[in-house]
């Protein structure tokens, strides 16, 4: 059985009375070369165990299972355990689980079945919970790597420099928690359903340390956030909803130039470097 063959794929389902889940996003890839490559990219050998979030008809997971020690699977819709069952019963060292990405301890389940094994997770996401689900993968501080298949647009936000239109407040999250690069396109032809847009993967290898010191965490998350939450505001402006209480309009500026930028900068033309260096120095400010 060739689990990307589209007549295979409605084979099986058929069998098992399968109906796609718009609401789950479900997306079934129909290229053998997509699993196989991803399995390729995502760095786990026969020394070390995967953990994939929605395996749908099994393709990258059977791909995993030849690579990997073990391969544990999070599948969300129980309509595709039967399928599941059909399609990876030749593999002897994959587990189907059912839970949800976004409710369930990823740390726990990697210590229950992989032990002190290496883990690296793949998936392909959603676009309905792509930023949630890598949030979670990076905060459970479980993996070696996070290789993941998204929405184009979606890898170019994750990837993208500072002063870019794609650049965004995700985008200085990953970077502060993961060194991020898109490894390769994946067009729109190669699923069924056929999505509207194109995909691609990422991989994501979790840093030990971030690039740059940070002071104060939360204020420098919540700094971020307000500075790209309204992006046609100035970054004095946009600030004003965490500093303007304690700061002033004035004082907001003056912490912006005395960082050395414009008073009139936007948020979008700081680096993650920035945001450290003005997390900073307005930690000071505000313990006066």
């Amino acid at each position: 059985m060739d689990l990307c063959n589209i007549d295979d794929i409605r084979a099986v389902l058929g069998r098992h009375g399968f109906r796609f889940s718009k609401s789950l996003g479900q997306n079934f890839l129909t290229a053998a070369w997509v699993p196989a490559r991803i399995a390729d990219s995502c760095g786990v050998d026969q020394t070390g165990c995967a953990l994939e979030i929605g395996p749908g008809m099994g393709c990258l997971t059977e791909q995993l299972s030849q690579r990997a020690g073990k391969v544990c699977a999070i599948e969300l819709d129980r309509a595709l355990f039967p399928v599941l069952e059909e399609t990876l019963a030749h593999c002897d060292n994959i587990e189907i689980v059912q839970g949800d990405v976004l409710k369930c301890d990823l740390a726990a389940i990697c210590r229950e079945k992989f032990g002190d094994a290496p883990v690296y997770a793949c998936a392909n996401l959603p676009y309905y919970i792509t930023t949630p689900a890598i949030s979670a993968l990076l905060a459970s501080k479980s993996f070696q790597a996070i290789t993941v298949m998204v929405q184009k647009e979606v890898a170019e936000r994750i990837c993208a420099p500072a002063g870019t239109a794609a650049y965004s407040a995700f985008s200085i999250y990953i970077d502060y928690y993961a060194d991020a690069e898109i490894l390769f396109d994946v067009p729109r032809n190669c699923f069924v359903p056929q999505p509207k847009v194109d995909s691609a993967v990422v991989r994501l290898t979790p840093r030990s340390t971030p690039p740059v010191p940070v002071c104060d965490e939360k204020l420098f998350f919540s700094l971020v956030k307000a500075a790209f939450g309204q992006r046609r505001k100035t970054l004095a402006n946009a600030l004003s909803s965490v500093l303007g209480g304690s700061l002033g309009k004035e004082g907001i500026v003056q912490l912006i130039t005395d960082c050395g930028f414009d008073a009139r900068v936007r948020g979008e033309k700081l680096s993650l470097a920035d945001y450290a260096a003005l997390t900073e120095l307005a930690h000071q400010r505000l313990d006066k």
